[in-house]
């Protein structure tokens, strides 16, 4: 029995050897449903060796790039901006014992925000907040160039400035559109959070046009859980492929760390802003003199209203020109200028944006009836709106 399979083992070695002489030679001779065997094993060999470059370990095999080229395009154009501005003087100052107590103390408080240059002429877009009350106003770029920059001017019923600094060979950034994201698209934020140098976090739209949040007057905001840190204000969100879609304002915080919830200004709304401040030097928009309220279901039961959706007005200036047309409280606007309202912040945007000094149709309902007031809009003044950075 062992000399049968010593032979049976000599006679497979033997044969495989004469296969493999073949197979290298002369493949033509063997071949599988017309292929030679040569080209089968050459197949299976480049497979196995194709397998570590599928993997990453090849330098042939293009990196996966992700958001890096939004990063890219984007992170030039968004500048660091330091503000200075003067120390409220302690009236003991100038007494020795108090500085022997105290220390002498810096006279100028420093601030640290983010801008983004939109145009090669030097405009750049960044929160009012930034730099309200500044003295002075650096940008820093991320090519480590320094300017002086002039307020162009500032909105803060939106919380925007516009900013000029004079440079050459300025980085701008593309702007996008906010009116075509949609919630779950990527999003990344840039900035320069807690003065630690230029930083890039990364997202999604988690929601759209989130107002009643008292960050401005006029909001409808984009909210994204990339992070939104303090020093991220006036940075640029941008969308994947490196457009800017919003103006970073805000984090939602309870211990002033990042919980994941920011906001931004949309750019659609930011460049309206911005065109009119470039222009005009100030924002113009509507106004009529009323006090507005939700109307819930509650309120217009009790007062026997015929409709359930609008806004109640609950005050209405003496000698505004709401009042002037007549409009009274317990009214419910259901409409401006043929533009249906349901919220106080539609009703704001609505009123906004007719144009001072011209007539507007405004549709209510009082009580059971719905009346078309005609209103003579005025410029709507100027608030004095302070916030924290």
């Amino acid at each position: 029995m062992r000399r049968l399979w010593l032979i049976f083992s000599q006679a497979a070695t033997v044969a495989l050897a004469l296969l493999f002489v073949v197979a290298t030679l002369k493949p033509e001779w063997l071949t599988r449903d017309g292929q030679p065997m040569g080209a089968i094993v050459s197949e299976v060999v480049s497979l196995r060796t194709a397998a570590p470059a599928a993997s990453g370990a090849s330098a042939a095999t293009p990196p996966l790039h992700g958001l890096a080229a939004a990063a890219q395009a984007a992170a030039p154009a968004v500048v660091s901006v330091i503000t200075s501005k003067a120390r409220q003087q302690n009236p003991h100052a100038d007494d020795p014992a108090f500085g022997f107590f105290f220390g002498d103390r810096d006279p100028v408080q420093q601030g640290v925000g983010s801008g983004v240059i939109v145009s090669p002429e030097g405009i750049l877009l960044t929160n009012n907040h930034v730099v309200e009350d500044a003295g002075e106003i650096d940008v820093r770029l991320a090519d480590g160039r320094e300017a002086r920059a002039q307020v162009v001017g500032t909105d803060p019923e939106t919380d925007l400035a516009v900013l000029r600094v004079v440079l050459d060979r300025l980085p701008t950034i593309t702007l996008g559109r906010s009116q075509d994201l949609r919630v779950g698209d990527p999003l990344l934020a840039i900035g320069n959070p807690f003065n630690v140098g230029q930083t890039v976090t990364a997202g999604i739209v988690s929601a759209l046009g989130r107002n009643g949040l008292g960050l401005s007057t006029f909001e409808g905001f984009i909210q994204t859980d990339a992070a939104i840190n303090p020093g991220n204000s006036g940075g640029a969100l941008v969308d994947a492929q490196g457009h800017l879609v919003g103006i970073n304002t805000a984090i939602y915080s309870r211990s002033g760390g990042s919980l994941g919830i920011g906001f931004a200004i949309p750019i659609d709304m930011a460049r309206q802003v911005m065109e009119s401040l470039l222009k005009d030097g100030v924002v113009r928009r509507g106004w009529i003199g009323v006090v507005p309220r939700e109307l819930t279901p509650e309120i217009a039961e009790s007062l026997n209203l015929a409709t359930r959706t609008g806004v109640l007005i609950t005050g209405v200036l003496q000698d505004g020109p709401a009042g002037k047309s007549g409009l009274r409280p317990g009214d419910v606007v259901v409409s401006v200028a043929d533009r249906p309202v349901t919220s106080v912040a539609q009703l704001l945007d609505a009123v906004a944006a007719l144009p001072p000094g011209q007539p507007a149709a405004v549709a209510v309902m009082r009580g059971q009836k719905r009346l078309t007031l005609t209103v003579d809009v005025v410029q709507r003044q100027r608030p004095n709106m302070r916030r924290q950075r």
